[in-house]
């Protein structure tokens, strides 16, 4: 398993510039603007790069992006739909631009021209707890070497189990603030009517129940980072309160009179489809537009197989036997570089984990991980019934495998939208979720 650094410290990319052609002439308006590895939000939205006097284009109707495979040009879920040339760009998908061309939101025409170009990328195989010698990984680390020693909120995108925390950690471990608190809270972990409370504090007798003042999660991460995981499920009532936050830099807790100042970084992370909930009424464009200045996207682990090597190497350090590394026998190395790790980090870790616990000291073997995938897909896989063990425990593991290949499929698709899941497969969002819960796609 090579795990070599390579010597350039570029890659090359399409990119170019976009120019919003006359509705009379069809004439070139306005000053192009440039279409580079940070994604180009075309829209409505004040948060939008390029922002359109159209009513018939959504406040996040599509984004553009550089990429080694050309300009990536996505759908994000616009109501009216994004065209190139006369072919509709499947809601939420995307295609990759190689030439010259145009296309159209709303009633707005736009003519994109590429150009290759050639983008830095960081020399290291790590930056603080992440590690890998992929190029789409030392593209993150140069993105996070330029943005950790700001003051910007940031916000970081991906599957799950990708490592978004990770991320967090690593941007506050390389700030100003590394000496300071770092304090995690999942959004969507939290109830609604105890989310004000927890991040701004409350007064003693603000509520039934608030028996003594209590400091939030601000408070507490003062000098230092908040982390706000999944965001996306931040209570509406809420996110008003979160933006004046971050603008003013000053909190009111719960039963207060008075705001007093905070000094804290945010860093926010999502695998819900921000542009979909702006779209859609569920996210405040301006919060979002807050976040969206600097976005980090995690790529999924099937995108960047050549890291395994690396992670496989850190894991085994971490359980405190770093030579175990040389006990991976060859068909182990090669089933895990041919599996598409639909769990991504977090599964790799669990498979490694499990592995070297079982090996005793021996050579560290990694099942045939296929064929479970297979099985889990619906695929060819035996089923090997026992009449020892109870029918209906037996029935809802195969029940539970199927679920989870299928809603992990359908989550990509929706990059994460449970919602637009619960649509697809005409159920209500709650029993989605629970059934989510239950297969570890989502935590409850």
């Amino acid at each position: 398993m090579d795990s070599t650094i390579r010597s350039e410290e570029v890659i090359e990319v399409t990119g170019g510039t976009l120019v919003v052609l006359s509705r009379d002439t069809g004439a070139p308006i306005g000053k192009p603007v440039p279409v580079s590895v940070e994604p180009c939000i075309v829209g409505r939205g004040e948060h939008c790069r390029l922002v359109l006097d159209d009513p018939e284009v959504s406040d996040s109707h599509c984004s553009l992006a550089a990429t080694p495979k050309g300009v990536r040009l996505a759908d994000l879920g616009a109501k009216n739909g994004t065209y190139l040339h006369p072919v509709l760009i499947a809601d939420k998908g995307f295609v990759y631009v190689t030439m010259d061309t145009r296309f159209k939101c709303g009633q707005t025409w736009f003519e994109l021209r590429v150009t290759r170009e050639q983008v830095p990328i960081s020399s290291s195989g790590s930056f603080g707890p992440l590690v890998g010698r992929s190029d789409a990984m030392r593209a993150i680390y140069k993105q996070l070497e330029l943005v950790a020693p700001t003051e910007l909120s940031v916000l970081i995108t991906g599957e799950t189990g990708t490592g978004k925390e990770l991320v967090a950690k690593a941007i506050h471990e390389a700030s100003r603030r590394r000496d300071g608190p770092f304090v995690t809270i999942d959004c969507g972990a939290i109830p609604a009517s105890l989310a004000e409370s927890t991040l701004f504090g409350h007064e003693k007798g603000a509520f039934t129940g608030a028996t003594a003042r209590q400091e939030g999660l601000f408070v507490t991460a003062s000098g230092g980072t908040l982390f706000l995981d999944e965001i996306g499920e931040l209570p509406a009532e809420l996110q008003p309160k979160l933006l004046r936050a971050l603008q003013a830099k000053e909190i009111r807790s719960v039963g207060a009179k008075s705001y007093r100042p905070i000094d804290v970084r945010v860093v926010a992370a999502t695998l819900r489809d921000l542009h979909a909930d702006v779209n859609e009424g569920r996210f405040r464009p301006d919060l979002f537009h807050r976040f969206n200045k600097v976005e980090v996207r995690m790529p999924p682990l099937r995108e960047r197989l050549d890291d395994i090597p690396d992670m496989v190497a850190k894991f085994l350090a971490e359980f405190g036997d770093p030579s175990a590394v040389t006990r991976l026998d060859a068909p182990s190395q090669e089933r895990l570089l041919h599996y598409d790790w639909p769990g991504n980090v977090r599964e790799l870790r669990n498979v490694i984990e499990v592995a070297y616990e079982l090996s005793q000291g021996g050579a560290i073997q990694i099942p045939e991980l296929g064929s479970r995938r297979s099985r889990a897909a619906g695929g060819e896989g035996p089923v090997r019934p026992s009449l020892s063990r109870p029918y209906e425990e037996q029935r809802q593991e195969y029940v539970d495998a199927f679920d989870r290949a299928y809603f992990t499929a359908l989550l990509r698709e929706t990059k994460g939208n449970v919602s637009e899941v619960a649509r697809k497969v005409g159920l209500d969002r709650s029993t989605v979720s629970e059934r989510l819960e239950r297969v570890g796609l989502r935590r409850r």
